[in-house]
C-alpha cells in the first residue's frame, strides 16, 4: 500500500488521454440513459379496474330496488363493467386498461354460473373468496390487496380505480400507493347513509360517485310469483323430492354435465345462485310457495342430489 501512495503520478501526457477516455464513458451512459427515457415515454400508461361485487350487488340494489338481498333482482354484471370500462377510458384517455378484477364470494370457491359467464368476457378476471354460512363474504379485501400490490410494485398498472367501500381495503390502497401507482376510489350513490368507509376516502387519490340513473339500466327487480291455491295444502314431500329431480335432470341438458359436475365437491351444499334458482323453478312447477317451509325445501335439495348422483 506505502508503494502504491508513494508512486509518481501519471505522465502529463497521459492525463488528457484519461480525461478523454472518462468523457467517453460518460457520453455512453447519457446516450443509454436518453434512450431509456424515449422508451419510457413512448410506453403508454396502464390501468386496471377492481371491483368488489358484494359492494356493488349491496350497494346498487339497495339504490335501484331499495333492498340488499341479491335474490330479489338481477344484476346486469357484463353491461356494468362494459360502463366501468367506459368511464375509465373517458378519465384515463392516455392509458390503456390491463383487465378488469372482479371479486366476489362462493361456497367453496365454485363458480356460480353467474361468475363462470363474467370469468368469460374479454379482459375480465374473476378472482373468488369464500362464502360462509350467513352468504357473507370472506378472503375477498385481501385478494383485493394481493393484486394491487403485485401490480404496483411490478409497475404494471400506473392507476387504479377500485369500486368498493370496506376500510380494510385502505391497507391495499397504501401498498399500492408505496409502489407510485395512483388509487381512484368509485362508488355506488348512498341510499340510506354512508356506504364507504371515511378511512378509504382519506387515502385514495381521487373520487367518483355513480349515481342511480347511472346503475338504474343495471338492475332489475326480479318479479313476484303469485299462487293462487295457497289455501290447499303443502305438496308432500315425496312430490317436491321428484320435482327436485326432474329439474336436475333439465339442468343437466341446459347447462352441461361438466358444469354442474362441478357442483358434487359441494354435496350436500348448493352454491346460493343455484339454490336460489331451484327454489324459483320448483315453485314454477309446483305453483306453490316453498317459502317457510324448510322440510319441503330440504325434500326438494335431496331430489335435486340424488338424481345428480346417480349420473356421476
Amino acid at each position: 500500500m506505502n508503494d502504491a501512495l508513494n508512486a509518481p503520478p501519471p505522465p502529463a501526457d497521459d492525463i488528457p488521454r484519461a480525461l478523454g477516455a472518462l468523457e467517453a464513458r460518460l457520453e455512453r451512459t447519457n446516450e443509454l440513459l436518453r434512450r431509456m427515457l424515449a422508451e419510457v415515454a413512448k410506453t403508454p400508461s396502464t390501468h386496471a379496474i377492481f371491483v368488489d361485487a358484494g359492494y356493488v350487488h349491496a350497494s346498487a340494489g339497495l339504490l335501484v330496488t331499495g333492498t340488499e338481498d341479491r335474490r330479489s333482482f338481477d344484476l346486469d354484471a357484463e353491461g356494468l363493467i362494459e360502463a366501468f370500462i367506459d368511464t375509465a377510458r373517458t378519465i384515463f384517455a392516455d392509458s390503456r386498461l390491463l383487465r378488469v378484477y372482479w371479486y366476489d364470494g362462493a361456497r367453496r370457491r365454485i363458480h356460480t354460473p353467474e361468475q363462470q359467464s363474467i370469468a368469460e368476457l374479454p379482459d375480465v378476471k374473476v378472482r373468488l373468496g369464500n362464502l360462509n354460512a350467513n352468504n357473507q363474504q370472506k378472503g375477498v379485501d385481501s385478494l383485493i390487496r394481493t393484486d394491487l400490490e403485485s401490480l404496483a410494485r411490478h409497475r404494471a398498472i400506473s392507476d387504479a380505480a377500485l369500486v368498493g367501500g370496506d376500510e380494510d381495503l385502505v391497507s391495499a390502497v397504501e401498498a399500492a400507493q408505496g409502489y407510485g401507482a395512483r388509487v381512484h376510489l368509485w362508488g355506488i350513490e348512498a341510499a340510506d347513509g354512508p356506504n364507504q368507509a371515511e378511512a378509504l376516502l382519506w387515502e385514495v387519490d381521487s373520487q367518483r360517485t355513480f349515481d342511480l340513473e347511472f346503475c338504474r339500466p343495471y338492475v332489475t327487480r326480479r318479479p313476484v310469483t303469485m299462487y293462487e291455491n295457497e289455501a290447499e295444502p303443502p305438496p308432500s314431500r315425496d312430490e317436491v323430492r321428484f320435482v327436485g329431480a326432474q329439474i336436475a335432470a333439465t339442468w343437466l341438458g341446459e347447462r352441461g354435465r361438466d358444469r354442474l359436475a362441478e357442483l358434487l365437491p359441494g354435496d350436500p351444499y348448493l352454491p346460493a345462485a343455484y339454490d336460489q334458482d331451484l327454489l324459483v323453478e320448483a315453485e314454477s312447477r309446483l305453483s306453490r310457495s316453498l317459502r317457510g317451509h324448510g322440510g319441503l325445501r330440504r325434500a326438494l335439495r335431496d331430489g335435486f342430489w340424488q338424481h345428480l348422483r346417480a349420473q356421476y
